[in-house]
């Protein structure tokens, strides 16, 4: 049996869902309070009025199913977005945002509906991690701050440049991350629950950010949010059953192609099959003492540049994240993601125990992480964190980036073959964030400073 465990992007998430485990809490417990400390620790990833999805297990039952809470299309017209470059090493990523790009918040209503279903722990109770390092701030891993210095130009504007740069310079590694207002913010959830961003005293002062700076959410489309349950993706790799999420992730077809006995050049080929969206994005996994399990992954987007006076909540850009619109939007229906939390199971057949939770972060490169990892967990019989150590490489074109590690034989027989190779420096959060937990051990990525905690 996988030993009880949490796995997230930063040391104070991964704690916080590691204490309400050693209460009693269920795995959607942990992973509820574990996503609000999230929404305080990871605030350059993710926050609470961004978008997720989540694979949940009840052990009891032997049922999985998938939980999407991602942000919807708003009914509203606004005024015109603000175009915006970020440089990810040498490669520019286009990004458009203002409060216009601000899709309908999905996390909080996902995270009342995984704990209603699959909770046993009070909600206020959730909450008090989160609430707790708001009120004294939390120290800024290399990671992060790697990551707030590319956002920057989002992250200092308006409201941020106080949070972010006080006194005029951007967070160092160590540095408190302070954000005052989230106090009140995660106060307020605590009291009036999930529905304050939707039809309380959050949703007021959004409504009124909104139309202050031409934005589209309506009070209507905040009413008319439901998160919604669904099957998961069903496929195979290397004879284990995989349960994870289909669309624009393109993950189950990808393990399709994917045969992890063919190394890296196998890997590239399935990976270049498809191609994927980008995005900021933060992810956890969390197994509990019964078995049950839950993989959650967040994001904001790329951020709006717009925070709520005196709560210090950053508003989603996922309107303004180009490579998500490829049709039309659809008012009222779901905007598309990539996110693709994932279990495995021991045998291909349905009724094999549970082998593997896992999640990952990074865009365009979550799939190319996440694959990865699978194929070293269950194909090579590599413990978690040892798979997710692993250097890795990621396509783009006809350029492949890579990590130092990555076969270098491999990599100049490309070259010859007329690829580009861009060898970065070192390991590096652009290659995507994993955490895992599974039966050889738990694993947290170090590209995103992630941790372990056990309860």
């Amino acid at each position: 049996m996988i030993k009880a465990a949490v796995a997230a992007g930063h040391p104070a998430t991964a704690q916080a869902g590691a204490d309400i485990l050693g209460e009693g809490g269920s795995a959607a417990d942990a992973a509820v309070a574990a996503c609000l400390a999230s929404c305080v620790a990871e605030t350059v990833m993710t926050g609470l009025l961004g978008g997720g999805h989540a694979i949940y297990f009840d052990a009891a039952t032997g049922e999985a199913r998938n939980l999407d809470c991602f942000v919807a299309v708003p009914t509203g017209a606004g005024a015109p977005m603000k175009s915006l470059r970020v440089p990810f090493g040498e490669e520019l990523v286009h990004y458009a945002i203002g409060a216009s790009s601000c899709a309908v918040p999905g996390l909080p209503a996902g995270l009342d509906a995984l704990w209603r279903a699959h909770g046993r722990v009070p909600w206020k109770r959730l909450v008090e991690p989160a609430l707790q390092l708001a009120s004294v701030g939390v120290a800024m891993p290399a990671a992060h701050v790697s990551c707030l210095a590319m956002l920057a130009p989002v992250m200092t504007m308006r409201e941020g440049g106080a949070i972010y740069a006080p006194g005029g310079d951007l967070l160092a590694e160590g540095e408190p991350l302070r954000q005052p207002g989230l106090v009140r913010a995660l106060e307020l959830l605590r009291d009036e629950g999930a529905s304050s961003v939707y039809s309380g005293t959050i949703a007021h002062s959004l409504l009124e950010l909104v139309r202050e700076r031409d934005g589209v959410i309506t009070t209507g489309d905040l009413g008319s949010y439901e998160p919604l349950w669904a099957d998961p993706a069903v496929t195979e790799l290397a004879g284990r059953r995989v349960l994870t999420r289909g669309g624009l992730s393109d993950v189950p077809e990808t393990l399709s192609r994917y045969d992890p006995g063919g190394g890296a050049p196998a890997l590239l080929a399935a990976l270049e099959a498809a191609d994927v969206p980008d995005g900021h994005t933060t992810n956890l996994s969390v197994v509990d003492a019964d078995g049950n399990a839950c993989v959650l992954t967040t994001s904001l987007g790329l951020g709006s540049g717009d925070w709520l006076p005196g709560l210090d909540l950053h508003l989603n850009s996922m309107l303004g994240e180009t490579d998500l619109v490829r049709s039309p939007l659809r008012p009222g229906g779901r905007m598309p993601s990539m996110m693709a939390p994932t279990l495995a199971f021991d045998r291909a057949a349905a009724g094999g125990a549970l082998e593997l939770a896992l999640g990952a972060a990074g865009g365009t490169r979550l799939r190319t992480a996440l694959v990865g990892v699978l194929g070293a967990v269950l194909h090579d019989g590599a413990e978690p964190q040892a798979a997710i150590d692993r250097p890795r490489f990621h396509p783009v074109g006809e350029l492949i980036n890579a990590e130092p590690g990555v076969d270098a034989d491999w990599l100049s027989a490309l070259e010859r073959q007329g690829r580009t190779i861009r060898r970065w420096a070192g390991r590096h959060h652009y290659f995507g964030g994993v955490s895992a937990i599974g039966r050889l051990g738990s694993g947290a990525d170090p590209r995103r400073s992630g941790e372990v905690r056990l309860p």
